[in-house]
C-alpha cells in the first residue's frame, strides 16, 4: 500500500507549449506502486489554461474546486465542482480557468506514453 497526502505532494509547473499558470502534482503513479493508472493533480489560475491538444488515450477528470470550460471540436462545456468528465483517446480537448478561484481536478490517465518522464 502506498498512502499520500495530495496537499504535501510537490506542485510543479506545467511547461508544455500553450499552458499558461498550469501546475500539476504527480500522486500515484507506477513509481509509486500504481500498475495501470496514474492519478494526477491539476491547479489552474483565474484565466490560465491547458494546451488545446489531443492524444491516444483516454483520461478521466473529476473537478475538485473552481469552474471553468473545457473546449472540445463540438464547443464549449462548463466543468464546475463535482464534475466527473470522461476525454477520449484521439479527442481535441483544453480547460480554461474562467473563475476567480483556482480550477483544480483530478485527471487519471493510463500508465505509458501518458506518463513518461515521470
Amino acid at each position: 500500500m502506498y498512502k499520500l497526502n495530495a496537499y504535501q505532494a510537490e506542485l510543479l509547473p506545467v511547461t508544455t507549449e500553450g499552458a499558461e499558470e498550469v501546475q500539476i502534482q504527480w500522486l500515484l503513479a507506477g513509481a509509486e506502486g500504481a500498475p495501470n493508472f496514474a492519478m494526477r493533480r491539476f491547479v489552474i489560475a483565474p484565466g490560465g489554461h491547458t494546451p488545446y491538444h489531443r492524444h491516444d488515450w483516454e483520461h478521466e477528470v473529476y473537478t475538485l474546486a473552481g469552474e471553468g470550460i473545457m473546449n472540445t471540436a463540438d464547443g464549449e462545456q462548463p466543468v464546475a465542482c463535482g464534475d466527473a468528465i470522461l476525454i477520449p483517446g484521439g479527442e481535441l480537448h483544453n480547460f480554461h480557468n474562467t473563475g476567480d478561484e483556482p480550477l483544480e481536478f483530478l485527471c487519471l490517465v493510463p500508465n505509458g506514453p501518458a506518463t513518461e518522464g515521470h
